[in-house]
């Protein structure tokens, strides 16, 4: 491999302009396509198979009208008047009427639900979906936008409902709004990416004292990202794509962009202290830091691509469109940076804006804080190990209290309107009115005279259940063949009761349907949301297996070990688990006062598991294969260990602190999901880059010596040899620049 990305390496130096042009192309053809041919993001979390789809395809076999709960755009207005007075007091009965006629001329309002005056319920009996309070004060009025999905809502539109809350405040009425219909999809390029781009380009002009060379990786990164970004949002043309997809493909793509780059370059520089041929010191450097960066994209790919096995279509869409970044951020280090190297020749390391000699030990070796570091771990390995282990599992501990659920309004922000309307309704009339259940009756095979009783009979059962504040039948079809029951539990959406409420209604449903000679299923946003926590905690054992193999065999190939994987392997297991005991303690428990407490979303565990036991390879891979090199060229195991931080501690430092920034600045965006995914991903760094690959990895290796690299015989000769180290590669420059037989007779 090496011998073959040198030859790339080489071919991208020389013939720069046609690697520069083909890039460009690429860019402009994929942009166009993406502007032309994309479609609008749907952030649909269904998950074939799983019993609420199942009774959601039973609703709409039975209620063709019926609209799916994940695309149906639905807004609650809130009015409340100030405690103590009613909205049918005479300042505030005006201002409702006029809100009700403002929310009548919006934009894109579905006809077939028009919207109606609370004030016209007050004084007829209060039923479960009462659109005011006994007492006059908290009303909601609740319409539909008329579009596919909640994505489909024009900013103008939402922009509309701002005015008309607003001119209900100035009217002396508290008036909030929340539902799938007010919320937008998250934008790409605010503050938060050019935060994490400051910060790096900080970390780069630090790292090589040269304002060229620092731009360089961010450069690179763009193109890979945009390129990345581009496709993701081709690919809408042809798929559903969430609208958190690209956001977390520019979060990983920017952070290994940058690193891939970034290892590249420097390799290119240390290997110009060794010639005056720039053409040989990048082919040298894609050859050997180029190998560790293929092996160390293919880990972060394998990870990403592998969460379409667990057969989730949204979490399989935003995997891939990652995995496809992390692909064209590899492409992007191997070819366009040689490329640009290629067009820049001698001003690559440009714009100095600092200059250092660095210091060497008596045998006239670099002697930096990477060396110092080292002999520190191997002076006490024992120490560091136990030390490094005992923190990780300290802050592992909050994660026995993990609690998953997906985000909802009643959990959001206690600054946005929707979080503020949730807590008016929850007020108003009871935390379950925003989370309903549905029970599809389905009586198709019931005698026509029977059904009307089956249906109440159904209602009566549902309504019988611990934590239900109603059930009745909300609805029956043209046909008077099927029933939708509708359930208000008495807890909120998030609530365990509910959720306790959702089984024992499943649990119960063989006897109703015995008694009645229906057939039964349970849906709504509520049922769908818990059913895909479920399944996602169940596929979290396959995934982990399929990942941890296939990267077992990968690292294989690389290291020449059984151990050093099988290292590299429980490493990751313990910073992944001090990262979800963190993020469990700052955002579900509200440690430190930072976040607001939420349950952490569903799918955090299973994708966190994904990017982070890739990057975790990344710094494996970069950090041991430079010991290996320093071991197969000669150096004894304690000799390596020291030379492999002299070579690459810094850049692993300025690499882990660039992905820290990155992800950290995410935090800064809205969206709960993205923000406690960048606390998560920043934190993850942090625990694996600098305790266990800093520091455990190299206490254990000291502490194997030799038997780090054990290997049994028959597997040595049945693995291929990939060459991560460049033996092959210094072979052939010897051979080329070997003397003659005339030049040794003359000598």
């Amino acid at each position: 491999m090496a011998t073959l990305l040198h030859r790339l390496g080489t071919t991208a130096y020389r013939r720069w302009p046609f690697f520069v042009a083909g890039w460009l192309v690429v860019l402009i053809a994929v942009g166009a396509f993406a502007a032309t041919m994309s479609k609008p993001m749907n952030d649909s979390f269904s998950i074939p198979g799983i019993p609420s789809e199942q009774a959601a395809t039973l609703q709409s076999e039975l209620f063709p009208d019926s609209v799916d709960a994940f695309s149906a755009s639905t807004v609650n207005v809130v009015l409340a008047a100030p405690e103590g007075e009613s909205l049918a007091d005479a300042p505030y009965a005006a201002a409702v009427g006029e809100v009700v006629g403002a929310l009548s001329a919006l934009p894109q309002l579905a006809t077939e639900m028009p919207v109606t005056n609370p004030l016209d319920a007050l004084g007829q009996p209060a039923g479960p979906l009462s659109p005011i309070t006994e007492d006059g004060r908290i009303a909601a009025i609740s319409y539909r936008y008329d579009v596919e999905t909640p994505a489909d809502v024009a900013p103008a539109t939402r922009d509309a409902l701002d005015d008309v809350l607003a001119q209900a405040r100035d009217g002396g009425l508290v008036a909030e709004a929340n539902g799938s219909g007010t919320t937008g999809v998250p934008e790409l390029g605010g503050s938060s990416e050019l935060i994490g781009i400051a910060v790096a380009l900080v970390v780069l002009l630090l790292t090589f004292g040269s304002l060229v060379a620092a731009g360089l990786p961010i450069v690179s990164a763009l193109v890979g990202v945009g390129l990345g970004v581009l496709g993701v949002t081709s690919a809408t043309a042809f798929t559903d794509i969430g609208s958190t997809t690209p956001i977390l493909a520019t979060m990983i793509g920017l952070a290994v962009g940058i690193d891939y780059t970034l290892f590249i370059l420097a390799r290119y520089r240390s290997e110009l202290g060794h010639t005056d041929d720039r053409r040989e010191a990048v082919g040298v450097a894609v050859g050997t830091a180029g190998s560790a960066v293929v092996f160390a994209g293919l880990t972060v790919i394998i990870a990403l691509t592998a969460l379409s096995v667990v057969g989730i279509p949204f979490l399989s869409a935003m995997g891939l469109a990652a995995a496809a970044t992390v692909a064209v951020a590899v492409l992007v280090a191997l070819t366009l940076l040689p490329a640009i190297l290629g067009a820049l020749t001698s001003k690559a390391f440009a714009g100095r804006v600092r200059r250092t000699v660095p210091k060497r030990d008596a045998d006239s070796r670099v002697l930096n804080n990477g060396v110092r570091w080292a002999r520190f771990v191997g002076r006490r390995p024992v120490a560091v190990l136990v030390l490094g282990v005992v923190l990780l599992g300290a802050l592992a501990l909050p994660f026995t209290n993990l609690r998953l659920a997906f985000p909802t309004d009643s959990t959001a922000s206690v600054d946005t309107t929707q979080r503020q309307a949730s807590d008016l309704l929850a007020g108003g009339f009871g935390p379950g009115r925003e989370g309903p259940l549905v029970v599809v009756v389905d009586a198709r095979d019931v005698e026509p005279a029977a059904r009307t009783a089956a249906f109440e009979e159904v209602a009566a059962w549902a309504g019988a259940m611990p934590d239900v504040q109603s059930a009745f039948v909300a609805g029956v079809n043209p046909a008077g063949n099927g029933a939708q029951v509708l359930i208000t539990p008495e807890s909120g959406p998030d609530d365990e009761a509910t959720q306790g409420l959702l089984t024992d209604l499943r649990q119960g449903q063989g006897d109703i349907e015995a008694e009645t000679g229906t057939s039964t299923g349970v849906t709504g946003l509520t049922a769908i949301t818990t059913d895909v926590s479920d399944r996602l905690s169940d596929a979290l054992p396959v995934y982990l297996a399929i990942v941890i193999g296939l990267a077992f065999i990968l690292l294989m190939l690389v290291f020449r070990s059984v151990l050093v994987p099988l290292i590299a392997t429980v490493g990751f297991l313990l910073s992944v688990l001090a990262t979800l005991g963190a993020t469990v303690a700052v955002f579900q428990e509200g440690a430190l006062g930072i976040f607001e407490p939420q349950p952490i979303v569903s799918f955090m565990p299973i994708f966190l598991i994904g990017v982070v036991f890739g990057l975790a390879m990344d710094y494996q891979v970069f950090l041991v294969t430079r010991i290996r090199e320093a071991h197969v060229h000669g150096m004894s195991m304690t000799e390596a260990i020291v030379d492999g931080f002299r070579n690459s501690a810094r850049v692993v430092t300025a690499a882990a602190t660039i992905m820290i920034a990155v992800f950290a600045a995410f935090i800064l965006l809205d969206d709960p999901i993205i923000k406690s995914m960048g606390f998560a991903l920043a934190i993850a760094v942090i625990f694996d880059a600098f305790v266990v690959r800093m520091a455990l990895v190299p206490a254990v290796l000291y502490l194997l010596g030799d038997r780090a690299w054990w290997l049994p015989a028959w597997l040595d000769r049945l693995l291929p040899v990939v060459d991560v180290e460049g033996e092959q590669l210094e072979t052939s420059y010897a051979r080329a620049h070997a003397p003659t037989k005339d030049e040794l007779v003359r000598v």
